[in-house]
């Protein structure tokens, strides 16, 4: 075999000791020609098994420094390059595409020490497309997802010293490959035990490599360094933080990222922003077969999308789809704008510009007028007509309310059941046709003219829920469509009697199966994974993804109905709130709610948002998994409260046992404890500390979504435990603080 000038000897050395994580001596460099020697015992071996059949087997270190086991006809058996431990050397092809650990860059533990540490680099097998350093099962670096360009990166020191880097399409995946012209110094890349990636030269001179690149920088370049929303602008002297257009700061610096300026409303006219020379965010959606316009109706047809980016994978096999159609749900991590050599568009959901809505305004107004004033016209004389009879003057309150803002002044074109009809499907409310009964009121069944069955909400006549809470439900559910939302089929005043018709959910409501002893065990483990995800998409749909923003302010088990086939649907929409314009949270001095669910803000200072609704999902979440009720600190020895109950167990690292015993063995360990953990983060003290919708829903349909981790949360003790339905709700001015008493920890 011909010597090189290649320092083949370094690298068989490496191979020889990181295939072990046993600690060895340093042994003599080996050169080409010479014998491994065991001096009595087996320091490295391969874990292939091979017969030799006729003949000898040889181990052949060729120039390039790859130590290859043949066999007796020439065969390769085994090769070093294969196992390319922590070094990646030239036209060595790195695949992108292995699942499999041992063919990922694995770092030394120290300088001297060759056992296996925590970082490792290698593809994301989600989607092939970029490499990542980790951190044990955290990502530390990763390169910006593949764009289709021929090479993936260039260096160039002088016109003596030329590297190139490229990503092939081999038919079997993706590889990455380090190109250096022929007859160039020597270079490798090398994972260090600080989880650096080093590009490395041959300095013929001093016989030692030099560094003359590593990733990731030391200022903002490590794995979302800058937050969610947040960016590292490496075209400045000194790379920063920054935030994306339309965002602002979260904080005082950018450990929590950024945060929008102003809320989206979906089908408000909102634009896409080109942002070029930008490395994509982590986590996306690789969608293929589309084109540009596909791609970008992918993201602007789904309220959830924040942003998209679209590449041509020129290089990859023609025979195969060449299109990369990138889209983001929920937030960016990782970004970074890179000066104009390298990056690409990146096309983010901003909305609609002050400019466009100036230029629209003269066109909108005259028409608007104008409706409003036939509209009032209209009602005036609807109302009008109506005031001979009392049943009526009931109906005109709630059609002749002051118009809302919030609401806008559509004509609602629901069905007016005859109160006649309504006691003849009830069996004039008879008891056997009850369903249940709340702090509103009670719930029958009941089958109206064509055999159509129906649930039906008889508000009692001392209920607090008045015409304007009435009218608010009404309206709400009118404008609402959404599969995990409850139809709202009719409505009917008659008198002092006003009653809502409904769709019939055959299995009633959450918690007829999660607090029954006999009906829980039904409740399997994919019933009830399910169910948190529906409800979770039913308020991101509330909080975002509709017309309106809207707080429901009184979610809890009894109001998500399950319908035949377990699909959840939230329902009771009387003391929801509508946010409109710019608006992100509001107060009041008449706290409505039910105990255990409220957030501490609402509770004690009357303050909601959307991160109110999120407090509540989260309380429900921890009741979905445990079977427990919040407001049963009797059936948890030593707690006040489930939340307590919860965080001691997922902090001592026993989150097992807080699972409902009926499907503590048959559920996915690894779902339970997330959801655990994403309970408790929904129920932080603060507003700022608990997801949105958005990210929670994401979190749920990717479990390999690192979460953050919670603080314990603040709890409440509640003093006086109902144990009838009807008193659930509490009404109450904020002068009158005993609703509720915090505990001092």
């Amino acid at each position: 075999m011909g010597m090189s000038s290649f320092p083949v000897f370094i690298f068989l050395l490496m191979v020889c000791l990181c295939q072990s994580d046993d600690r060895l001596t340093p042994a003599k460099p080996l050169l080409p020609g010479d014998v491994l020697i065991s001096e009595g015992h087996t320091i490295w071996t391969t874990t292939n098994n091979f017969t030799a059949g006729d003949g000898e087997t040889a181990a052949v270190l060729l120039d390039s420094g790859n130590l290859v086991i043949q066999s007796p006809n020439g065969t390769d058996i085994w090769e070093s390059f294969h196992y390319p431990t922590d070094t990646i050397v030239p036209n060595v092809r790195f695949s992108l595409s292995s699942a499999d650990v041992t063919k990922h860059l694995v770092a030394w533990k120290g300088p001297n020490n060759p056992s296996s540490s925590n970082f490792s680099m290698g593809g994301d097998t989600s989607s092939d497309l970029q490499i990542v350093i980790w951190n044990g099962t955290r990502p530390y670096w990763r390169r910006a997802a593949w764009g289709g360009e021929a090479v993936f990166g260039k260096f160039q020191r002088n016109s003596n010293f030329v590297m190139s880097q490229t990503i092939v399409d081999t038919g079997d995946g993706y590889h990455f490959t380090v190109n250096v012209p022929v007859g160039s110094p020597s270079v490798r890349l090398t994972l260090d035990y600080t989880g650096m990636l080093n590009f490395q030269r041959w300095n013929s001179s001093t016989s030692s490599w030099t560094i003359f690149e590593k990733f990731p920088s030391p200022t903002c370049d490590r794995y979302a360094f800058c937050g969610p929303f947040g960016y590292c602008d490496s075209t400045e002297y000194v790379p920063t933080c920054k935030c994306l257009d339309g965002y602002e700061p979260n904080g005082l610096n950018f450990s929590q990222g950024c945060q929008r300026k102003e809320e989206l409303k979906c089908g408000n006219g909102e634009s896409f922003l080109t942002l070029p020379t930008m490395k994509t965010p982590d986590k996306f959606l690789y969608i293929k077969n589309r084109t540009f316009d596909q791609c970008t109706a992918e993201c602007s047809h789904n309220c959830s999308c924040t942003a998209y980016a679209y590449a041509n994978l020129k290089n990859v096999n023609t025979t195969l789809d060449q299109t990369r159609c990138l889209v983001w749900m929920g937030e960016l991590v990782d970004v970074e704008k890179f000066d104009s050599t390298f990056g690409e568009n990146l096309y983010l959901r901003v909305p609609r510009s002050p400019v466009s809505k100036k230029s629209t305004v003269l066109k909108i107004i005259v028409p608007v007028m104008a409706t409003f004033l036939l509209l009032f016209t209209c009602i005036w004389l609807v109302c009008k007509s109506r005031g001979k009879h009392q049943s009526k003057k009931v109906q005109k309150n709630l059609l002749c309310l002051n118009p809302s803002n919030e609401l806008g002044n559509e004509n609602l074109e629901f069905p007016l059941v005859s109160f006649e009809d309504i006691i003849t499907a009830t069996n004039n409310f008879s008891d056997y046709k009850m369903l249940g009964k709340g702090g509103f009121g009670k719930v029958y069944k009941g089958m109206l003219e064509g055999g159509k069955e129906v649930a039906i909400k008889r508000l009692s006549k001392g209920s607090m829920q008045g015409i304007e809470e009435f009218r608010n439900e009404v309206v709400l559910i009118a404008k609402l469509q959404h599969r995990n939302l409850v139809r709202l089929l009719g409505f009917c005043i008659h008198e002092d009697e006003k009653l809502l018709i409904y769709e019939f959910l055959s299995n009633k409501s959450l918690d007829a199966f999660l607090f029954d002893a006999t009906r829980k065990s039904s409740l399997h483990w994919p019933t009830r994974f399910k169910i948190i995800k529906g409800v979770a998409r039913g308020l991101l749909y509330l909080h975002q993804d509709s017309r309106l923003t809207i707080i429901h302010r009184d979610l809890k088990a009894s109001n998500i109905l399950l319908d035949i086939d377990m699909c959840p649907k939230i329902s009771d929409f009387g003391m929801a709130r509508i946010f409109c314009g710019s608006e992100q949270q509001a107060n009041t001095t008449r706290v409505v709610g039910t105990y255990g669910y409220m957030s501490p803000e609402y509770a004690m200072e009357g303050s909601f948002s959307v991160k109110s609704d999120t407090y509540s999902f989260g309380v429900l979440l921890l009741e979905t998994v445990s079977g427990l009720k919040i407001s049963s600190p009797h059936l948890i020895m030593n707690f006040p409260n489930l939340i307590a109950y919860a965080w001691s167990l997922w902090r001592d690292g026993n989150a097992r046992e807080f699972v409902d015993s009926s499907i503590s063995e048959s559920c996915s360990l690894q779902e339970v404890i997330r959801c655990i953990h994403l309970g408790l983060l929904c129920v932080q003290d603060h507003p700022n500390a608990r997801p949105l919708m958005s990210s929670i829903v994401f979190m749920l349909e990717n479990e390999t979504t690192p979460l953050p981790t919670p603080n314990e949360p603040l709890y409440f003790t509640i003093r006086n435990y109902e144990t009838d339905r009807s008193n659930e709700y509490i009404q109450t001015s904020l002068n009158n603080m005993s609703i509720t008493t915090l505990e001092a920890r």
